[in-house]
């Protein structure tokens, strides 16, 4: 029996002893890619039932069947941060994606603005590439990615929920890390519009804050913006 460092999200785990089936792309990595048999041991995790250690009981090229065997991290919890973004270009946006995982963030929310490069997403591909930044990073959560919504829709439903707003004439404070419940929103390139930016001003719990003496592209606000608003974090 080989333990190995192979991290799996199964968002439904059954109690130890009890066998689980995986996806039919989960046992092709674990078959063709990794090339496990039978007895090889692995951890499965999600946000509510924490990380296990399983073990292989069945597997071929398109199946493959897990038992749990021991809890190795009980469910903790991670920071309520979400990050809503303007939409970029695929890799970028997939980049985004990844990296605020990896970060910790809770929602992605991207968003349409008047100077967005796209206006739709493949949610399926970017929710892959978000369990896999979670599988590789430790976490045991994985965010909740939602469908772009157009900004001024966003303002006018906004919660009630502390919202950092990047600013790229670099006048406000320096974000510093959140204590609670809060949202982070990176403009497009080139901004704001002048509507747009009167939406955002009507929440009553926004703060403009500044990420650093440069301008930064977009995708590198977001990284740059969340490193600061989670540096506090566990």
């Amino acid at each position: 029996m080989a333990d190995t460092s192979i991290r799996l999200h199964l968002p439904n785990l059954p109690p130890p002893g009890e066998a689980v089936s995986l996806s039919d792309a989960q046992a092709h990595y674990l078959a063709n890619v990794m090339r496990l048999g039978e007895g090889d041991t692995l951890r499965v995790f999600n946000g509510e039932t924490g990380e296990w250690r399983a073990a292989i009981t069945k597997i071929s090229r398109k199946a493959a069947t897990l038992e749990t065997l021991a809890q190795t991290r009980p469910p903790a919890p991670e920071p309520d941060a979400w990050l809503c973004f303007a939409l970029l270009k695929r890799q970028k946006t997939d980049m985004v994606v990844e990296k605020a995982t990896e970060l910790g963030v809770s929602v992605i929310q991207p968003i349409i603005t008047a100077r967005t490069n796209a206006d739709h997403v493949n949610l399926e591909r970017l929710r892959a590439i978000a369990i896999e930044a979670a599988e590789q990073c430790e976490r045991l959560h994985v965010p909740e990615i939602r469908e772009p919504k157009p900004v001024m829709k966003l303002m006018a439903d906004w919660p009630a929920r502390p919202l950092y707003v990047a600013d790229e004439r670099r006048t406000a404070h320096l974000l510093g890390p959140a204590t609670g419940p809060s949202a982070l929103m990176i403009g497009p390139e080139g901004g704001f519009t002048d509507q747009e930016l009167e939406a955002i001003a009507r929440i009553p719990i926004i703060t403009r804050v500044s990420l650093g003496r440069r301008i930064l592209r977009a995708e590198t606000a977001a990284i740059a913006g969340l490193a600061l608003l989670l540096a506090a974090s566990p």
